[in-house]
């Protein structure tokens, strides 16, 4: 079973825009979805990730209104319209209002970037979301840092990609309220083609990591697995406080810092946790950290054994210590390495959602096979499997792209 086509022709997209507000727009901006190789759950305690964007995108079509209004509209959900007035959005100071609908994602980056001196005028928008929503491949970043990109535009605002990653994120934070790290933002708005980002969120180092995985004959396979995760149901929400928590007992600012220590004298200072649930969230966090070096140095090198077997280490790590886990995700995991995969590992902050397995090309139908034979029996839902390919970070849509 494969996904809707993940990208569109931007004339469509201009097109829709004109059907549904009877106007041009003014500007097309898109953003991608995005797969974590590794790193899951550290972004928001200081640690670094290895993420690259997807295929699929989300597209966001705006004209200005001149009357001060706000009107979102999407084309998955032609009868859902979410509505305001810029001078409510401007008047709700640094403590907005928690809205719920996707549609209060567009009006936080509203909301956040006037937070930074950029004022978007009266607007009507049209999302035409094209990455799986609540599979954990970032839907929500990347209609997020598509609004951030086309509103800059609007107000004629020239901000970098970093801190425009920034902004979406303050959006999602404080105005949606999911307490999100940036990594989805980043690799959204920061990621290139055929590369992965390996990005430092404790010093906001970047690097781009070719992914030359198809010239020695390996994929990167996505498994959606259809169990919907939900952040904002507070699951989130306790992990990271585990970790603010772990992180005061051992007197740090955060688990970054014991990570730092190396392997064995962060183990052992570990240890000192006597809550058995807080050591071993602080474990997960210490050992993935470790994990994403290596990883980094492995794909830097084409080891790519070596990547399988950390992904898997991943996963074993985020089902155990911080269990985050499902029977979905474990299912296809297991599914995967049985089917010859070389790794594999949620992807996103599970409780559902996807898993990133890395085979060999000529074992993808099989394991594609498995998956859905294995997922019928045991009476879960569909699921969808994709080839994850390596793509560009947000950028203004021209005529065709």
């Amino acid at each position: 079973m494969n996904p809707p086509r993940p990208t569109a022709d931007t004339a469509d997209i201009a097109s829709a825009f004109t059907a549904t507000f009877r106007r041009e727009p003014s500007v097309v901006w898109s953003a991608p979805g995005r797969v974590n190789l590794i790193g899951e759950h550290v972004d928001y305690n200081g640690g670094p990730v290895l993420p690259f964007a997807i295929q699929h995108r989300c597209y966001l079509a705006a004209a200005p209104t001149g009357d001060g209004t706000v009107t979102v509209r999407s084309a998955q959900f032609p009868a859902d319209t979410t509505t305001a007035d810029i001078a409510d959005l401007r008047a709700a100071g640094d403590s907005p209002a928690r809205r719920a609908g996707w549609g209060s994602y567009v009006l936080g980056v509203i909301w956040a970037l006037g937070q930074v001196g950029v004022y978007v005028p009266g607007v009507d928008v049209l999302v035409d979301g094209r990455v799986p929503v609540g599979a954990g491949l970032s839907s929500s970043a990347a209609l997020e840092c598509a609004a951030v990109g086309a509103f800059c535009d609007l107000a004629d605002a020239d901000i970098e990609g970093p801190q425009r990653a920034v902004i979406a994120q303050r959006a999602e934070n404080d105005f949606v309220g999911v307490p999100c790290g940036l990594m989805d933002q980043m690799a959204s708005t920061c990621a290139t083609a055929g590369h992965a980002l390996l990005y430092d969120t404790y010093n906001h180092h970047k690097e781009q990591i070719p992914l030359r995985v198809s010239d020695d004959g390996y994929e990167f396979l996505i498994v959606d697995t259809g169990a919907a995760h939900g952040l904002v149901d507070g699951e989130y929400a306790r992990r990271r406080t585990a970790c603010e928590q772990a992180a005061r007992l051992l007197g740090v600012k955060s688990l970054r810092l014991v990570a730092d220590l190396g392997p064995q004298q962060s183990a052992h200072l570990i240890t000192a946790i006597t809550d058995t649930t807080l050591r071993h969230r602080a474990r997960h966090v210490v050992t993935e950290i470790h994990r994403v070096h290596q990883a980094a140095d492995a794909l830097k090198h084409g080891d790519w054994p070596r990547l399988g077997t950390l992904m898997t280490a991943s996963h074993n790590s985020l089902r155990d210590d911080f269990e985050v886990s499902s029977p979905q995700l474990d299912t296809a995991v297991q599914t995967l390495l049985n089917a010859g995969a070389l790794g594999a590992r949620l992807t996103g902050a599970g409780f559902g959602g996807s898993v990133v397995a890395l085979i060999a090309t000529t074992q993808t139908q099989t394991a594609a096979h498995a998956i859905t034979t294995t997922f019928k029996t045991a009476r879960y839902t569909t699921p969808t499997t994709t080839t994850a390919i390596p793509s560009q970070g947000a950028h203004r849509q021209t005529p065709h792209t």
